[in-house]
């Protein structure tokens, strides 16, 4: 049984959650509601942001990305350290649907999130199954969100071409234009450094239209035709493809250009789940809307950017009305729960568009104006940057009012959301008097599957006062658990986590689990909040349980001021403990393994302080989220000796157990040890978790301790792990071999990191090395 791992306190409501508002996608509109949130919370109000990524495009600073001219956190606004200021949950999650009815925001393998209101700000997604071919063979540049990953395959796929190579861009646009010549200023520069021709690059620009542009003055029109002419761009006007083929595409006037690569910057519309939300929509797809960025259908539902349409006025499809949206669209949110009156967005006439032309150049357009130059371009990077840093620059956050905010006294509440509501601000209970409500815990564990075990005599499927579980004849029981605090705000995926790092002690000692209890913790609130809460998180734990075949027969949940979850776990193993493994076993010449990479301690804690990038923070968390259970089995099938998983004592504190109880030393390369994204950033900054002073005490069971001390990966040795990953040894023999097996099995990081030692009498067992 371990400790779990020592967690920087999270951010939690003062008052009880009144309203929850969810935004679905990270778009232009989104993030400046968030913004808005941050700098002016509104209590008893929870935003919760549902995003596939964790990381959005600007859209205005992407051309500039892909022409070179900036990294890929110089273009991206970092949604989790965004809803992290704003104190709103993040959800990287895709959205498959809106139940209106029941008020729920449908997800895609995880349960459905409850909504008050919700506002959809997805951007656009391309229409290619009305072109033939344009799906499978055809690089989309919407939804921008998922737009790197295309790209960084498209520059990879040109980088290995041999020979000329001709790339048509399809979209005669300001955003196929700019795409266009940022695509072949970055590629040109690429083959440079290749030592290659640029001259073998050939591009096609096709347009529907009689010319480029459409929307633009002719002033600015004939500055891009000169431009393109200039750089040997062959444009193809009324031009509309129709088909596209693996190494050709073809027009509507019978045109056939051979092609090596098609990149699609047109005809978008509306996400397809889009379409059985019942909501009215235009003939594109997207969410028709009020001048108050309201469903024409549903007053609780909003849409704003791309994917909105303005009844009134119909809109060009150009990033800066998804920006000046976001105020209007975050005072009726506001307003709509208050029951004020809500206010129209009035888009302007005219607005300013900032263009380049791969360089760095660009050129002015608003309504008949057109200029340009290279101090265009500095003038726009001003701009974006400027913009940009309203989203990673963030002024302290106001402090909570002592004694905890009041709900807000304008959230409109049912009589009994306020009889609620009151209930929760007066003194709480302790005893039994701080127990969830029977009602809110039978209807939240309703529906939830309840796995059927053999050895489950009396379980949650006819409850009684407590399990009755029987061990089969020939089997010893073994027991562990764990319990600690949120340390994200996905109540789902903590149940995962959770339910993960308890059954990790079963998973190290080769048991099969059989019976979990569980405990529960969760903030008092309206009841249908704190029902969804725990729904959500039993509904993560259930599914890590279930596939590991163990069976949840009871339980307690009651009041706390932060949401915690535990399990008391029960497997099985041979009586006579054959096939068991224990942390003692280790012999010298074994190779010491580990399943997962280290840094969840530094990484949380940096999350806590908005100091750890958003992809960081998710790829922590997917690590957490893994079971061990496979890399259990197949550490056995390569002859394991000695195993444990790696948690609150940390790489050094666990592997120190496993000397001590097999009466060996070992060496650790440090050079070796597998991190996540970001660790060894956040760990240089002296960002650790509260836990690591503890665990740092041990560092005199390192013989070398002084000379390695300055070494990168030195603190992470006392990070303290949540659901880490499993520490074995195993036969040098066998070492390649298992870890070839982890690694095909989905444990990537998976590494050899030291090996076995023979004691030589030192009190101190562990030697370092680089």
């Amino acid at each position: 049984m371990s400790p779990p791992a020592g967690l920087i306190r999270m951010q939690t409501a003062a008052g009880p959650i009144l309203r929850d508002i969810v935004l679905v996608g990270g778009g232009h509109s989104h993030v400046g509601v968030l913004r808005n949130f941050g700098m002016r919370p509104m209590p008893g109000v929870r935003l919760t942001l549902v995003c596939t990524d964790a990381h959005t495009p600007y859209s205005g600073m992407l051309p500039g990305y892909v022409a070179g001219h900036y990294d890929y956190d110089d273009v991206h606004i970092d949604l989790g350290r965004l809803a992290g200021f704003a104190g709103a949950r993040f959800l990287c999650a895709e959205v498959t649907g809106i139940d209106r009815d029941a008020r729920t925001v449908l997800l895609r393998d995880r349960p459905p999130i409850r909504y008050d209101l919700v506002s959809i700000n997805t951007g656009s997604t391309p229409q290619m199954t009305r072109v033939p071919g344009a799906a499978a063979h055809a690089v989309p540049v919407k939804p921008i969100t998922g737009f790197n990953q295309r790209w960084l395959a498209l520059l990879a796929r040109v980088r290995a071409h041999a020979g000329p190579m001709t790339i048509a861009i399809v979209g005669g646009g300001a955003g196929g234009v700019e795409l266009l010549l940022a695509m072949q200023y970055r590629l040109g520069q690429e083959l440079r450094a290749l030592g290659r021709d640029p001259a073998q690059l050939h591009f096609h620009l096709f347009t529907a239209d009689a010319q480029i542009l459409t929307t633009h003055a002719a002033r600015v029109r004939a500055r891009f035709d000169a431009v393109l002419q200039a750089r040997g761009v062959q444009v193809h006007r009324q031009a509309r493809v129709t088909q596209v083929d693996a190494g050709s595409l073809r027009t509507q006037s019978g045109l056939s250009v051979p092609v090596d690569e098609t990149v699609w910057v047109t005809q978008a519309g509306g996400g397809a789940w889009l379409r059985s939300t019942g909501l009215a929509l235009d003939g594109d797809g997207f969410v028709v809307v009020n001048p108050q960025l309201q469903s024409i259908t549903d007053p609780r539902v909003f849409a704003a950017g791309d994917v909105a349409s303005l009844q009134a006025r119909p809109l060009e499809k150009a990033g800066v009305f998804a920006v000046r949206m976001g105020p209007p669209l975050a005072h009726n949110l506001r307003r709509a729960l208050t029951g004020q009156p809500l206010r129209p967005y009035r888009p302007q006439r005219h607005w300013l568009a900032l263009i380049s032309t791969g360089d760095r150049h660009a050129v002015a357009s608003r309504g008949p104006l057109g200029f340009w130059g290279d101090w265009v371009w500095r003038w726009k990077d001003g701009i974006d940057r400027r913009f940009m840093r309203r989203f990673s620059a963030f002024p302290p956050m106001p402090a909570a009012a002592p004694g905890g905010a009041q709900p807000s006294a304008g959230v409109v509440l049912s009589a009994e959301e306020s009889q609620q509501a009151a209930a929760v601000q007066v003194m709480r209970c302790g005893g039994c008097g701080a127990k969830v409500g029977a009602s809110v815990l039978s209807r939240a564990l309703a529906g939830l599957p309840q796995r059927l075990h053999p050895d489950v005599l009396v379980g949650l499927q006819s409850p009684d006062d407590a399990a009755v579980v029987k061990v089969p004849p020939g089997k010893a029981l073994v027991q562990s658990v764990d319990f600690f605090r949120a340390f994200c705000d996905d109540p789902y995926l903590f149940g995962r986590i959770a339910a993960n790092h308890a059954l990790g002690d079963l998973h190290a000692m080769g048991a099969e689990p059989q019976t979990a209890l569980a405990l529960a913790t969760l903030p008092p609130g309206l009841d249908a909040q704190v029902e969804q809460e725990l729904r959500q998180m039993l509904s993560g734990a259930l599914e890590v349980l279930d596939a590991a075949g163990c069976a949840l027969v009871g339980g307690h949940t009651g009041e706390g001021q932060e949401l915690a979850l535990g399990f008391a776990v029960n497997g099985l193993v041979d009586a006579q403990l054959q096939g068991l493994t224990r942390k003692g076993g280790m012999r010298p010449g074994d190779l010491l393994l580990l399943t997962k990479p280290l840094g969840t301690g530094t990484l949380l804690a940096a999350q806590a302080r908005l100091a750890a990038r958003g992809r960081w923070v998710q790829a922590a968390l997917h690590s957490m989220a893994q079971s061990s259970q496979s890399a259990a089995q197949l550490l056995r099938a390569h002859r394991v000796s000695a195993c444990t998983d790696v948690t609150g004592f940390g790489l050094l504190g666990h592997l120190t157990e496993m000397t001590r109880a097999s009466g060996v030393d070992a060496r650790i390369a440090l050079g070796a040890l597998p991190l996540l994204e970001g660790a060894r950033e956040c760990a240089a900054q002296g960002i650790t978790s509260s836990l690591q002073s503890a665990n740092l005490r041990a560092r005199h069971l390192l013989r070398n301790a002084e000379a390695f001390a300055t070494h990168p990966a030195y603190p992470l040795l006392f990070d303290p792990q949540t659901a880490g990953g499993l520490l074995a040894s195993v036969p040098a023999a066998q070492a390649a071999a298992c870890v070839a097996a982890l690694q095909t099995a989905g444990y990537g990081a998976t590494a050899v990191i030291g090996e076995v030692l023979a004691p030589d009498g030192d009190p101190a067992p562990l030697v370092l090395s680089a």
